[in-house]
């Protein structure tokens, strides 16, 4: 029992990969390799390029090759064509496991994922004030927030003392974010995102869509929190990129 309770589990991650229909054949070898070096596979929302159901069948077609399981979160680029569904289903399989809202146990870890949403971080968090397009803006990054801390909550019902990862595609911190352009900050993700992180106590976030982001930043209560966008990770010196957590 003690044997399992500390085995170590390679956890590696990226995100905004961005699969397009003539990208058939190009990940195969990436995704061997992933699987020789670890034990379970995050891809932080961006699966596609533009949200065509096809786009998710070559990814569906390259993750053959993967042999260790997949957690994912579907991206904004995911939602572009309103087929997001459609791309869940395509990829969905016993082996790779998109989470709108859900957990997943796998070796021993509890995986928690949402989207996530905009409207930014710390004392300029856009609040629910003014017009309704405004309050719809705001309710959806509120409502994320909570579907994230439902999906923690189920892992610590289920599986008290275990180990929580948050899967993401918007960042919960302003940290990740820096390196874009302060004017679009608030549309890289929001500070709502980043309650129920540090009350469930995860054991680390990963998240993308911030593509000239910075690799790694550190919520309030010591959260690791790590922007693998894969521009991002290329930009870190990583020639094959996914960045590799042990937890």
């Amino acid at each position: 029992m003690m044997d399992a309770e500390n085995k170590k589990v390679r956890v590696a991650a990226v995100a905004d990969i961005h699969v397009t229909d003539t990208d058939k054949n190009k990940w195969a070898e990436y995704f061997k390799e992933v699987s020789r070096k670890a034990d379970v596979l995050l891809i932080c929302g961006d699966l596609t390029n533009t949200g065509d159901e096809s786009e998710a069948q070559v990814l569906c077609d390259e993750l053959k090759s993967c042999t260790i399981p997949v957690v994912a979160v579907l991206g904004n680029h995911d939602y572009e064509k309103g087929r997001q569904k459609l791309i869940r289903q395509t990829l969905q399989n016993e082996q790779v496991h998109i989470l709108d809202g859900e957990a997943v146990v796998i070796e021993g870890v509890g995986f928690a994922g949402v989207k996530g949403f905009g409207g930014g971080f710390d004392n300029y968090m856009l609040s629910m004030f003014g017009e309704d397009a405004m309050k719809a803006f705001v309710q959806e990054a509120v409502d994320e927030a909570l579907h994230l801390d439902r999906a923690l909550a189920r892992i610590d019902q289920q599986h008290e003392h275990l180990k929580k990862i948050a899967i993401l595609h918007y960042a919960p911190m302003l940290e990740t974010v820096i390196g874009e352009p302060e004017p679009i900050f608030p549309f890289l993700g929001s500070s709502r995102l980043a309650e129920p992180l540090i009350r469930r106590q995860v054991a680390a976030v990963f998240h993308g869509h911030a593509h000239m982001g910075t690799l790694e930043g550190t919520l309030t209560g010591g959260v690791k929190v790590f922007n693998v966008a894969k521009p991002v990770l290329l930009k870190a010196g990583y020639e094959v990129p996914f960045y590799i957590m042990e937890i």
